[in-house]
């Protein structure tokens, strides 16, 4: 059975760091050309996020983290398809 997971769309994010700190929440995507859609673990780490540009995702970031919650691996995905996986150590930093 897969987890059940919690839907958000947003704006913009700010900085460079991973996961994306997604800022601007929407109320609705109607009418919007560009957002990011973000979802959700139970315990609220973004596990998901895609940019979604005309209807269409062109790139994703899927994270996982460990027991302890942090960032263990970043799998991005670009408008492409190419995937660049990055790796984290137990601090959270890039490895």
């Amino acid at each position: 059975m897969s987890e059940e997971l919690r839907t958000q769309c947003f704006v913009s994010y700010t900085g460079m760091s991973l996961p994306l700190n997604l800022v601007n929440p929407l109320e609705t995507t109607e009418n919007r050309m560009t957002y990011y859609r973000a979802h959700y673990d139970a315990a609220e780490r973004m596990v998901l996020c895609e940019k979604v540009v005309y209807g269409e995702v062109e790139l994703s970031h899927r994270y996982q983290y460990s027991p302890d919650g942090v960032l263990q691996t970043a799998e991005i995905t670009d408008e492409n398809g190419d995937i660049e996986v990055l790796q984290f150590d137990a601090q959270g930093k890039r490895v």
